[in-house]
């Protein structure tokens, strides 16, 4: 996997379960605070989108993960 394909996955767990944890609808409810961090993550998300900038996709690449293309 390339690093963008592991931001990707990570960010889309993060935020499935950021979800499940601060939706009061779900069995899994902890605390509505979950919420701010689903927020982070899209803002995350949003930023790295326009500056074509991701500090994870950094690390991942100082670690060894291939960059893509």
């Amino acid at each position: 996997m390339n690093t963008w394909q592991i931001v990707r996955v990570v960010a889309g767990v993060f935020i499935l379960l950021s979800l499940a944890l601060g939706s009061p609808a779900s069995p899994f409810f902890h605390s509505s605070w979950w919420l701010a961090f689903t927020a982070f993550v899209g803002v995350n998300l949003l930023q790295s989108g326009f500056t074509r900038w991701c500090l994870m996709e950094s690390m991942l690449a100082k670690l060894g993960v291939r960059r893509s293309a």
